[in-house]
């Protein structure tokens, strides 16, 4: 269990008592925050809260429980300072999510390193609801996030708007072309990431695809790039990726129009120094978003194109 972050959902709870505005203030599913709730009490043995229909309050065990739970988080936080005010040392614990693609990922460790050659880049795959669970519970000092998505508490970077194309087989009709339509892909099956990961952005995924036409026969979540990969060469599905060079036996192709994007963006603790190494590593995924976008074929009649907006302009 990771103590920290339950004793976080706890205190927020018996901040807040309610647990709707506890999780909003967390920037997590409610139904998530029960949980962990239960677990501390499970693995403490006492009930902390008690809970109604209308109403939440704290027994006696969780008032004589919430100081020291404050006392705890506080000496966390006093911990993490002293990492911040030595910006040039240390490791910076940073999330990605899975689907980023190998050679992103490698491009990505090698611009941080440019910039901080003293710093050790802890990367952890992570889907974006993990991600804003632990940068809330300060397990995680950095993250990049696929929006739309709930980051109360949290500060977010410029958010990187990425057209994405369509992963096939090379036995594709489709291979070769200037572009597809979504609307030509009706009937085929999808690999995803898992909605767990990231529930907003999958939900929104699905709902432009039908609007643009496109309703899959059937959605097959893929919990890493490999698992897809292994989908789209067996022809069972087919994947919708920004550009990246296709392994052999593959094929990616622009769809036309541009009606699909994908937005991410770095996300971090509100009070962490943007000077230090979070900033570097946010100014890194800028600059590595924006060469996979200028690697995408020159020769398509639709080529993507990288646009970055501030946050505000995906959070209204």
């Amino acid at each position: 269990m990771n103590l920290i972050a339950h004793l976080t959902c706890f205190v927020a709870v018996a901040e807040e008592l309610h647990f709707g505005r506890a999780a909003q203030r967390l920037g997590m599913a409610q139904p998530q925050l029960s949980q962990r709730l239960k677990r501390l009490e499970g693995e403490l043995g006492v009930r902390l809260v008690d809970r109604s229909s209308r109403h939440v309050g704290l027994t006696d065990p969780g008032r004589r429980l919430l100081d020291e739970a404050r006392e705890i988080l506080a000496r966390v936080q006093r911990v993490y300072g002293l990492t911040e005010r030595s910006p040039d040392t240390g490791t910076l614990r940073a999330g990605v999510p899975g689907e980023l693609g190998a050679g992103t990922v490698a491009a990505l460790i090698g611009a941080f390193r440019e910039r901080r050659p003293d710093t050790v880049l802890d990367l952890r795959s992570l889907g974006t609801t993990a991600q804003v669970e632990q940068l809330a519970d300060g397990s995680l000092d950095v993250g990049i996030v696929r929006h739309p998505v709930e980051t109360h508490g949290l500060v977010v970077g410029p958010v990187a708007a990425e057209p994405l194309g369509v992963l096939l087989p090379a036995s594709s009709p489709w291979a070769g072309t200037a572009g597809v339509h979504l609307s030509d892909l009706a009937g085929s099956e999808l690999a995803v990431f898992p909605r767990g990961e990231a529930p907003e952005a999958y939900d929104r995924l699905l709902a432009d695809c039908a609007r643009h036409g496109y309703q899959p026969a059937a959605v097959h979540d893929s919990p890493n790039p490999e698992f897809t990969l292994g989908l789209v060469l067996a022809g069972r599905a087919v994947a919708l990726t920004p550009y990246a060079e296709p392994p052999p036996g593959l094929t990616w192709c622009p769809l036309l129009g541009r009606p699909l994007l994908t937005r991410l963006s770095c996300a971090w603790r509100r009070g962490t120094d943007e000077a230090g190494p979070v900033g570097d590593f946010a100014d890194a995924v800028a600059d590595v978003l924006r060469e996979r976008a200028a690697a995408a074929p020159r020769e398509a009649a639709v080529r993507p194109r990288l646009v970055v907006r501030p946050a505000s302009a995906f959070l209204a």
